[in-house]
């Protein structure tokens, strides 16, 4: 399917062979067994490789296979807490988030508003201050927390250092004043 007159022909050794006519490239590459492959249609003239396309097909698709096992994926793993989360129940999810983070996974940490609670938002300001204080040795804020409806957000990503850390108890003492949930 190459349309020009002349290309110029690389042999399968990767070794420049000159300028040839098409006609002339595809009996060369018949003769070899092999097919007549455009490496570079906008070169002047393009260049085309003699090989065999199967193989190489072949081997593309082996290198994609390879570079997709060897990929890690990234997931967003979300922890929920209220704004009068008590300090057994925020160690408790400190440890969670320290898990997630441990594993490579970026971690959304959600703070639900219920009925008038909505109108105190420096309160989950508040806890989500003291959550990433808490985790700042192995995690770091990628998204600064922002009201989203009845939910403040924040995102923390790992950083290089904690990745491989073991997942030990959150640093917090009970200075945290949250009161009990009703």
């Amino acid at each position: 399917m190459i349309r020009r007159p002349e290309i110029r022909l690389i042999n399968p050794d990767g070794q420049q062979l000159g300028i040839y006519t098409t006609r002339q490239a595809l009996a060369i590459a018949q003769e070899m067994s092999l097919d007549l492959v455009e490496i570079s249609p906008n070169a002047k003239p393009p260049v085309c490789r003699i090989m065999d396309y199967g193989k190489y097909k072949y081997e593309q698709k082996k290198q994609a296979q390879a570079a997709k096992k060897n990929q890690k994926t990234i997931e967003v793993k979300e922890v929920k807490m209220r704004p009068k989360t008590d300090t057994h129940d925020f160690n408790f999810k400190v440890k969670h988030i320290r898990r997630f983070i441990a594993e490579g996974n970026k971690t959304k940490i959600t703070i639900r508003f219920r009925g008038r609670e909505v109108a105190h938002p420096e309160m989950a300001a508040a806890l989500l201050d003291k959550v990433v204080e808490a985790v700042k040795d192995v995690a770091e804020v990628q998204q600064r927390y922002q009201l989203e409806g009845k939910a403040m957000t924040t995102i923390l990503a790992p950083t290089g250092k904690g990745q491989s850390a073991p997942v030990e108890r959150a640093p917090i003492s009970d200075d945290f004043e949250g009161e009990e949930e009703e």
